[in-house]
């Protein structure tokens, strides 16, 4: 336990230099720039993968092993 603090400032370092080089830390996406990402990727696999009566089969097959 008394090597943890020389990672810690490793890692700190690492964010420090990544906000530098990059202009923004990982993590601060907005939302909706988040949800327009992933909007297009979720409708070709609902597509490829029998649209929405797979995802209705596979949500009701979670409820019922959850106890639902």
């Amino acid at each position: 336990m008394a090597h943890t603090a020389p990672r810690t400032d490793l890692r700190t370092q690492g964010r420090k230099a990544y906000t530098a080089v990059f202009g923004t830390r990982q993590g601060q996406r907005h939302p909706l720039v988040a949800t327009a990402m992933v909007l297009p990727l979720a409708a070709l696999l609902v597509v490829v993968f029998g649209g929405w009566d797979a995802v209705v089969t596979q949500a009701s097959s979670v409820g019922v092993m959850l106890g639902r």
